[in-house]
């Protein structure tokens, strides 16, 4: 799927699962963290085999077709929306290719699998500092909503 950048989007599927795997290792090292490949791979297959209840990720490609970002979706249901929600877990695009509408490409590709889902919309956290996503979302219409705080637990 081509999206208004015309970068092309399209779901990954065991055909193009090796793509995502150096774009999904250069995201963890941007937030510092380094689980083993096999761990990585395995969440892509968990959400090729079951897209529809599990999420989907996608990969996008720079103008010479190479991999240059990719967005993970995730399915959950919310009682606050009355439904089904996306959330975007992921978003990363390499760094020669930020600013060239790749993540707005991804992005327009998680809020249509919404719409086909029929999620009633799409949420997302952002590291305070990360400027540049920031102005990427609040371009695409994203409102942030001041009033909540991010918690995590771990398990």
């Amino acid at each position: 799927m081509d999206h208004d950048s015309g970068h092309p989007v399209e779901r990954v599927t065991k055909r193009n699962l090796v793509e995502i795997l150096p774009l999904v290792r250069a995201y963890c090292e941007f937030n510092g963290v380094n689980p083993g490949d096999h761990e990585l791979v395995a969440m892509s297959r968990a959400l090729i085999a079951d897209p529809a209840r599990e999420g989907v990720q996608f990969i996008a490609r720079d103008d010479a077709e190479r991999p240059a970002g990719f967005a993970t979706l995730l399915w959950t249901w919310a009682t606050w929306a009355s439904g089904r929600i996306g959330i975007l877990a992921d978003l990363y695009v390499a760094p020669h290719a930020r600013r060239t509408g790749i993540g707005q490409a991804l992005l327009d590709a998680c809020r249509d699998a919404c719409r086909e889902q029929g999620a009633r919309g799409l949420t997302w956290s952002s590291a305070k500092d990360n400027t540049a996503a920031r102005r990427l979302y609040e371009r695409a219409g994203a409102r942030n909503r001041d009033d909540w705080v991010d918690y995590w637990l771990d398990t």
